[in-house]
């Protein structure tokens, strides 16, 4: 089998199928009441996000991101909300872990990330969001999110990337992720390649040398807010892993070695 066919062999075998999507979408609805009665009356909207909206998901990450939108009027601090939200679900029953900007609730199985956010005044899409590793908050619009990663057409190579990361065991948040590999191929500028069935594994090589010569100290923006820095959400020890993860990918002579 030739590498391209590989990769995509892999690749396929971490796509959900469309059972487990239409699952997924199914028990996350279940979870509505729970949500609306928390925020009641504040509710703006509650929204699928992530890399189920943007086609990015991969068997093994979150099952599906739900991002809840809370009017601007509602009182109290972004870290008090968050705080709360989890709080709620925890007494309901459900197991409940407080990540980064997400409260990550497990329910039948799922696991379902609750992203809330409090709309700026006036905006529809616009909001501020806490983040609890650095105990401050940020502006941000998932939309805007959705559209920038769907629009470079990168959903193979980012698929990948998230196959490579969790085999590895890497710290990588996955709109991090996305926005790396987007970069390592807007900075490669690479020729179109007379054999298409190259291009794949040309991308994906690319995309290591960048991960293992430019990473480490690449500034990464919010493409919604220039400053929110998506690069500030791991350490330097965990960016080194990563680089050293690209690394021993660039050094291995097939690739059953980096992905499987």
């Amino acid at each position: 089998m030739n590498e391209n066919l590989y990769i995509r062999k892999v690749i396929s075998s971490y796509v959900p199928k469309e059972k487990d999507l239409v699952r997924a979408k199914s028990i996350s609805l279940k979870l509505y009441p729970y949500i609306r009665c928390w925020a009641y009356p504040y509710l703006s909207n509650i929204e699928r996000v992530g890399s189920f909206a943007k086609h990015t998901n991969i068997i093994g990450n979150t099952d599906i991101d739900l991002f809840i939108s809370l009017k601007h009027a509602l009182f109290g601090t972004l870290k008090e909300l968050y705080k709360n939200l989890a709080d709620w679900m925890s007494i309901r029953g459900f197991s409940v872990r407080e990540q980064n900007v997400s409260i990550r609730v497990k329910y039948e199985g799922l696991n379902v990330d609750l992203i809330p956010g409090k709309r700026l005044p006036g905006l529809i899409y616009d909001h501020w969001i806490y983040r609890n590793k650095r105990n401050t908050r940020a502006k941000t619009n998932v939309h805007k999110h959705i559209r920038h990663v769907t629009g470079f057409n990168r959903r193979s190579e980012i698929r990948a990337i998230k196959i490579w990361r969790n085999l590895h065991k890497l710290e990588f948040p996955s709109f991090y992720l996305e926005l790396s590999v987007i970069n390592a191929l807007w900075k490669s500028k690479r020729v179109i390649l007379i054999d298409p069935s190259k291009a794949l594994p040309n991308n994906l090589q690319k995309i290591f040398e960048y991960l293992y010569t430019d990473f480490l100290d690449k500034k990464i923006v919010d493409p919604s807010n220039s400053n929110n820095i998506v690069s500030d959400d791991l350490s330097k020890k965990e960016k080194e892993a990563i680089k050293d993860k690209a690394y021993s990918a660039l050094k291995a002579s097939y690739w059953n070695e980096i992905i499987w």
